[in-house]
């Protein structure tokens, strides 16, 4: 009985890891508060990933993201800060794709815009704005 068991398992001792998964999770829970102007109560249902350092929203409108971009829908992002960066305030984003060496760099407004990036995967983005810095990652299928 014993050796039926070992050989049942070894198949699964070939198996990888699985692999870990974007870290930013997007949620379509309540929006933080300071993040809702303009939008009609507390932003439920809309998708969203907060930086990890709590600094930066992305409002993802063209959700899922896609790379390349879909043909019925652009991969629009509303940038916002949690301290109000000032009208037409840079916002730089340094994203690298997982896993990779390939890297993209973006110079947007904070606010609405249009970021797409080369591939599709797991892509870590580093936000500089004006006297900030933060982090998250964002999905492209």
């Amino acid at each position: 009985m014993r050796a039926i068991a070992v050989l049942l398992l070894l198949p699964l001792a070939g198996c990888s890891q699985p692999e870990p998964s974007c870290g930013s999770p997007v949620s379509t829970a309540a929006l933080p508060e300071w993040g809702r102007a303009g939008f009609s109560g507390d932003g439920s249902g809309v998708p969203h990933v907060l930086g990890e350092k709590g600094d930066m929203l992305a409002v993802l409108f063209g959700s899922p993201l896609r790379s390349p971009p879909g043909e019925d829908r652009a991969n629009k992002i509303l940038w916002v800060p949690r301290e109000p960066a000032g009208a037409g305030a840079e916002l730089r984003i340094v994203a690298r794709l997982d896993g990779t060496e390939v890297r993209a760099e973006r110079t947007v407004d904070t606010g609405p815009s249009i970021v797409d990036l080369p591939r599709a995967g797991c892509w870590h983005l580093t936000l500089s704005w004006p006297g900030r810095t933060d982090t998250m990652d964002l999905i492209y299928e």
